[in-house]
């Protein structure tokens, strides 16, 4: 039977003691007295020890049930830790006299910003640079213009660890004797645990033989900590959490937890003051637009938004804003036993080019510290989630605490290019998922975290009020004094009474929650609903079937075994699916739904441009137009209720946030999840599992050190950093004969009209070799090879009564190649995963042995014509281009070839021109040309060859499964248009 501890009196139940001490003025104050020892206490969840507000939990809401992702439910494991006191006062946020609340996409007049007028022979306030006009901020503005004298140069850190070294008389290796010795040490660090490097360093061979500097590992880590390129210092904040839930010895439960932490000043400083980043930093905003007269606007990095331009004219003459990006992801640490976890938050900055940024090599983001990821036991489920919002916005405060100062007042910092400016570091965008993103902004899941729109009208296309700062805060001190405000439940708001954003300045934390492309548009929007309608209206079966039948591409992943049966799915799988979604689906759906997953597919893909101009933003807008004017369908055919969908709903703010920050690439949640491979999993790995977090932070200190250490190397010795991801380009299917990865050859032709040249790239030493005409008939099937060459040859070697006319015989012998190499052209909205495209003209090849062999592989190009004119493709991508097969790629043998003639050949099987696109699906349909009962062949020279492209069988109602290679080899074939908005060159094929 419980006591109080105060007074002695004995009560039946814990109930019944929690409201004795809520009861009992003397007990009651003694309780808060020992509180006030706590970070985080019962009474601060709004209602005393014995009567905690249980907040409603919303379970309606079908994207949260079953998204995959933490939700606000009783498990919420969330842990921060905050000090709010029964009897502080209240947390009111300082509204500075100059701040602005309003939202960044109402556009309002500056009256400081540049005016464009046309004048004579002036240029104007327009500078061309690289295909793109650019209106730079007002220079009586000064906006990130260094501090006293602009010509002077202060040392970067680089230059003062140089100039320390060479004082000292150090070697240019740091602590280590030489280059050698250098690299053994990067190489252990980076690759070998502690115990395994002291193992290798007494080895004998190495003890006797390398001589080294570091004989043990101790030695050895003294000498990584003697680097002078350590980063900022790691804090630890220990922060105590009491619950609601009687100890056994009547006293409340407690829980101490570990907030790691780093100053967030000192981290932009070091990013602002790198010198690797020296050519990819901006220290002001830009209006950038495709033509001179400032008609079309191009968006692409942070600082060719609004939001840098407009909160420019807020800040001091001469200021340099710092754009904060932040992102914070819990994750999972232990694999197959345990339930470790880790909540890394990073931070990088708006004036590094996103390419930049988003390049994990290129270290242009750092750990700002890690959130305590433990479960507050302490608490009871109705208390437990309500704590763990408080506490993430504790520990996010006593993490961003710095930057109040900072962002209101300036810090002087050594930039990249070696001069002073005073920095002002501003929260300028948060990058997380949805969940996350509404425990950021203190909102329900089941509420949109930028807007106020209700929540049974989210699935409409209705232009709601954003939510503003100001407002929210009133709310959550009207709750928090105990007054009844309406909008407070309306718009689904947490009791956090003092939010980690209240006290930064020039801040807006609902318009910094930037789209989320994997998780809303990939994993959410595509795969949670419409592939899942899609699946339900056509049937699981056909839809399985037709991924199954889906014809060979190069870099386009084949299912197999259908998609019902894949278990774990990355952004990968999604983006694979996606290419090929339309030609599935062509045949097996209504007409309606096709209109309505088209419109998706096309946001998808315009969405993830890398680009923007104001056309392509108005197609982001149409796209979701044509959505809405068709998804009733889904309705109608009994598969969909509404569409109160909180990720389909983030599409409606998408546009607003490109306007305001730049493209969507730059906030991708898909880089701080590669980020937890270094900083959290790899890092955890290195522990001895106990106590880790503090294991990890030294750890990833010393690989940070090294990894500077190494750009400092790179800096001082003047090379080349090569961070540009090589393709490769070797053959996929096995097999003898590959000489792909061998030295290659480039075939460079002279440029077309308007074009520039292209590049064919073969192996310099073909695989195969002395080719009769018999085997090239047998093994690649071309059984008019010897006609189609005697016809080239008489075509385009000139008749000389010199020279007697070439003729091919049964008697000469070719060498041909596995594959042709192409060049991905350059598309600054779309970036290139790999830089080839691959072309194979590969024969089947039978099992032998234990290998199961393959099969052949010829793929589909597109091929310059001769001036054939198709009223269907003129004006497109597409036009003066048709569709053939490469069944052979060749050279001439020597006594065939001709001074100025190519003799790089490629022997191909012609379509016929492309017909008209369907209105529905936006494809073209192609078919095979005939010449009798043979497919219509040709050679040409690979110089025509302008790229790959994907054909898909057009599968009509429904698939047949065992004549699905007979109809990928002679049936129709469609052309897949929809998705021209590509984003990496393993889809290229959609640009045609």
């Amino acid at each position: 039977m419980p006591a109080c501890t105060d007074c002695g009196h004995w009560l039946p139940t814990t109930s019944g003691l929690n409201k004795h001490i809520a009861n009992s003025p003397t007990c009651r104050q003694k309780w808060q007295d020992r509180l006030k020892n706590f970070s985080i206490n019962v009474f601060d969840l709004g209602g005393g020890f014995a009567a905690p507000v249980e907040e409603d939990i919303d379970c309606e809401d079908e994207e949260i049930l079953h998204d995959g992702e933490h939700n606000d439910g009783p498990n919420f494991s969330f842990n921060f830790n905050f000090d709010d006191a029964l009897d502080s006062p209240p947390h009111s946020r300082p509204v500075e006299a100059n701040e602005d609340h309003e939202h960044i996409n109402v556009q309002h007049p500056n009256p400081r910003s540049v005016q464009i007028e046309e004048v004579a022979d002036d240029p104007g306030p327009f500078r061309h640079a690289t295909a793109r006009w650019v209106e730079e901020y007002a220079d009586e503005m000064l906006a990130g213009a260094p501090c006293g004298n602009a010509e002077e140069i202060i040392p970067t850190k680089f230059d003062t660890i140089k100039d320390n070294q060479e004082l000292n008389g150090e070697s240019v290796w740091g602590p280590f004797d030489d280059e050698e010795e250098w690299d053994l040490a990067r190489w252990l660090i980076q690759n070998v645990g502690q115990n395994k490097t002291d193992e290798f360093l007494k080895l004998p061979i190495i003890h006797n033989r390398a001589n080294l500097s570091y004989p043990n590992k101790h030695t050895f880590l003294q000498k990584i900590d003697a680097l002078p390129t350590k980063g900022p210092e790691w804090h630890c904040d220990l922060i105590k959490v009491a619950g609601d839930i009687l100890a056994p010895d009547s006293e409340m439960s407690s829980a101490e937890l570990e907030l790691w932490r780093r100053d967030p000043v000192d981290c932009i400083r070091e990013l602002m003051g790198n010198p690797t980043f020296r050519e990819m930093m901006a220290y002001a905003p830009e209006h950038a637009f495709e033509d001179a007269e400032g008609q079309s606007r191009i968006y692409d990095e942070m600082w060719s938004g609004d939001w840098w331009w407009n909160m420019q004219g807020k800040l001091p003459k001469g200021a340099t804003i710092a754009p904060v990006i932040l992102a914070s992801d819990k994750t999972s640490l232990s694999q197959f036993r345990g339930d470790k976890a880790a909540w890394p938050v990073y931070l990088t900055i708006g004036n590094i080019e996103k390419a930049t940024r988003r390049r994990p090599r290129m270290h242009g983001a750092i750990l700002l510290g890690y959130l305590p990821a433990t479960k507050l036991d302490c608490f009871s489920k109705a208390t437990r989630s309500v704590a763990g919002y408080r506490l993430f916005h504790e520990c996010m405060r006593r993490l961003l605490q710095p930057l109040v100062a900072a962002g209101k007042h300036g810090v002087e910092m050594v930039c990249a290019d070696g001069r002073v400016r005073r920095v002002h570091p501003i929260l300028a965008a948060y990058v997380a998922d949805h969940p996350e993103q509404c425990l950021v902004t203190c909102t329900k899941e089941s509420f949109c975290p930028k807007c106020r729109v209700h929540r049974d009208s989210r699935g409409e296309p209705l232009a709601s009020l954003l939510r503003d700062e100001a407002r929210t805060m009133t709310m959550l001190e009207h709750k928090r004094t105990g007054r009844r405000v309406a909008a407070y439940t309306r718009e689904g708001l947490r009791p956090v009474y003092w939010p980690f954003w209240a006290d930064l300045p020039y801040s807006d934390i609902f318009a910094a929650i930037t789209p989320d492309i994997l998780h809303q548009l990939h994993k959410g929007v595509f795969h949670d609903h419409l592939l899942k309608w899609c699946t339900e209206i056509a049937g699981e079966n056909e839809i399985d079937a037709r991924y199954r039948t889906m014809s060979n591409y190069p870099g386009l992943r084949h299912f197999s075994q259908g998609i019902s049966l894949v278990s774990q799915w990355t952004g990968t799988e999604h983006r694979e699916m996606q290419r090929v979604f339309m030609g599935v689906l062509a045949g097996a759906v209504q007409p309606t739904v096709i209109h309505a997953a088209r419109a998706v597919i096309d946001f998808i893909y315009y969405a993830q441009f890398h680009a923007h101009t104001s056309q392509s933003l108005d197609a982001l807008e149409s796209a979701l137009r044509e959505f809405h004017d068709h998804k009733h369908i889904f309705v109608d055919l009994g598969v969909r209720n509404d569409f109160n969908i909180p990720k389909l709903h983030a599409m409606a703010h998408y546009v607003a946030s490109i306007k305001s920050r730049g493209s969507t690439d730059g906030f991708n949640t898909e880089f701080p999840e590669r980020l937890h491979i270094d900083f959290a999993k790899n890092a955890y790995r290195a522990t001895n599992k106990k106590d880790y977090v503090a294991q990890m932070t030294k750890w990833l200190a010393r690989q940070e050190a090294v990894d500077q250490f190494v750009a400092y190397l790179d800096w001082r010795l003047e090379r080349k950093v090569d961070d540009v991801e090589v393709a490769s380009d070797g053959d996929d299917e096995g097999g003898k004969g590959g000489a792909a990865n061998a030295d290659v050859s480039v075939d460079k032709q002279p440029p077309t009209a308007g074009d520039a040249p292209l590049s064919h790239v073969l192996a310099a030493r073909p695989p195969f070799r002395a080719l009769t005409v018999d085997a090239i008939a047998q093994t690649f099937g071309a059984v008019n090879f010897l006609a189609a060459l005697s016809q080239y040859l008489g075509q385009t070697v000139p008749l000389s009564p010199l020279q007697p006319q070439l003729s091919v015989s049964h008697w000469d012998r070719f060498e041909a190649y596995r594959q042709l190499s192409i060049p991905y052209p350059h598309s600054h909205p779309v970036h290139m995963l790999k830089s080839m495209d691959r072309i194979r003209a590969v024969p089947y090849i039978p099992p032998s042995g234990r290998s199961a062999g393959s099969p052949g592989r010829f793929d589909m190009v597109l091929v310059q014509t001769d001036g054939n004119t198709n009223a269907h493709t003129q004006g497109t991508a597409l036009e003066d281009l048709q569709v053939a097969q490469v069944r052979l790629i060749f050279d001439l043998p020597m006594h065939l070839r001709t001074v100025g003639q190519p003799f790089h050949l490629a022997l191909v099987e012609w379509f016929n021109p492309f017909r008209g696109r369907d209105a529905l699906s936006q494809l073209h349909a192609v078919s095979r040309s005939y010449a009798g009962q043979a497919p219509r062949t040709e050679v040409i020279p690979v110089s025509r060859i302008t790229g790959s492209c994907h054909l898909i069988p057009k599968f009509g109602m429904h698939v047949d499964w065992i004549s699905s290679l007979t109809r990928a080899k002679h049936s129709i074939l469609t052309l897949g248009l929809t998705c021209i908005a590509s984003t990496s060159s393993e889809t290229h094929d959609m640009y045609y």
